[in-house]
């Protein structure tokens, strides 16, 4: 009898671990409903944006997620099952095979305007919210083929340049005004758009320059910086959608490759949103800490973005997995999950009337800049 109830309990301690691993699966959601936009049509269109805009913000409104860690036994457990690395690798096949099904759809005519506005939108929130997202994860792992993974991810919202400068440039100059994609106390989400595209661009440029120089070569050299090949790569890339799908695809495809950059853009702007690091008397910035990013622990919006939520600690440790990613108490909590953040935020005077109090009260309680 004893015996049973140990075995029982053992049996229960497994299944509670193995259902807390496999609900990163429920982030499949997404693609299913992006597949099923394109064969139902009609108001189908939109189930993309039903379920990151509407469906994962409701329910987050009732389930805010806790702020457990796991202990260090249960990371180092974590960090040996390959199947975190799974969930991340499958997505390559399902979302380039979503697209080409999203290019065939649109190319085969007799939809209705608003049918294909409905299938572009569900397919920039698949390419910014799985596409970019993942490809942010595995762009900082030092493996070839997930660095490679993480390229193919980018392709299609024509963002090659971001793990250029999102690894070298945003994660050096975090929360300062050097930093493009940290958005600023007051300024709205539409400039900010504008201002962290071009200007992310412009850095890609600029530091893979100065990485190639050091290399010994001239820094916009065609063949060693590897923008220009980027860029080659991208025309190539566009050239071979046209090619099988006719010229008319152009324009949806040039929408839904904005629409995941976009969505890019919005994550970047709700998570450092006026927060400041000081500059010291060296003319150095203090190191990045906690403090420094907005992080939610809405559970749901946590499995959606792969623990992008918990974006303290990317900042503290950016090859530090997603499935071990920790909670902070100095970290400032976004008091919305990040999909109805960024709804707000394309509100200006509603998001800053909520949020610029907030920020006032973050940077008094660490004396930020």
């Amino acid at each position: 009898m004893i015996f049973s109830s140990i075995s029982f309990s053992f049996a229960f301690i497994n299944n509670v671990i193995i259902m807390r691993d496999l609900k990163y699966l429920i982030a499949y959601i997404i693609p299913i409903f992006v597949g099923l936009s394109y064969y139902l049509g009609g108001i189908w269109s939109f189930s993309g944006v039903f379920i990151a805009f509407v469906f994962i913000p409701f329910v987050e409104l009732f389930y805010k997620g806790t702020t457990e860690n796991l202990t260090v036994e249960e990371e180092d457990s974590q960090l040996k099952k390959l199947f975190f690395d799974w969930v991340l690798y499958m997505n390559v096949p399902i979302i380039w095979g979503l697209l080409i099904y999203y290019f065939y759809t649109i190319s085969q005519g007799g939809l209705l305007w608003w049918e294909m506005a409905g299938m572009t939108l569900t397919t920039g929130i698949l390419l910014g919210g799985n596409g970019i997202n993942i490809a942010h994860e595995l762009g900082h792992r030092d493996t070839w083929y997930e660095r490679m993974f993480s390229k193919m991810l980018l392709l299609p919202s024509f963002y090659l340049h971001f793990i250029i400068e999102h690894n070298f440039g945003h994660h050096k100059w975090v929360s300062t005004d050097e930093d493009p994609a940290s958005s600023r106390l007051n300024e709205n989400i539409y400039t900010f758009f504008v201002r962290s595209t071009v200007m992310s661009y412009v850095s890609a440029w600029k530091i893979s320059g100065e990485q190639t120089a050091r290399k010994g070569h001239a820094a916009f050299h065609p063949i060693y910086n590897p923008m220009f090949t980027y860029t080659a790569i991208q025309f190539i890339y566009a050239a071979i959608i046209i090619w099988v799908f006719s010229w008319s695809i152009l324009p949806f495809m040039i929408a839904a490759g904005v629409g995941g950059f976009l969505l890019l853009e919005a994550v970047n702007y709700i998570e450092h949103y006026g927060l400041r690091r000081k500059k010291l008397p060296s003319g150095r910035y203090e190191s990045v800490k906690p403090h420094h990013s907005w992080n939610s622990n809405h559970e749901l919006g946590r499995i959606f973005l792969y623990e992008l939520t918990r974006h303290s600690d990317h900042h503290f440790k950016a090859n530090r997995k997603y499935q071990v990613l920790r909670h902070f108490d100095d970290s400032p909590q976004l008091p919305l999950g990040y999909p109805a953040s960024i709804l707000m935020a394309l509100i200006p005077p509603v998001w800053f009337a909520y949020m610029n109090p907030k920020v006032e009260k973050e940077r008094l309680r660490f004396n930020m800049a």
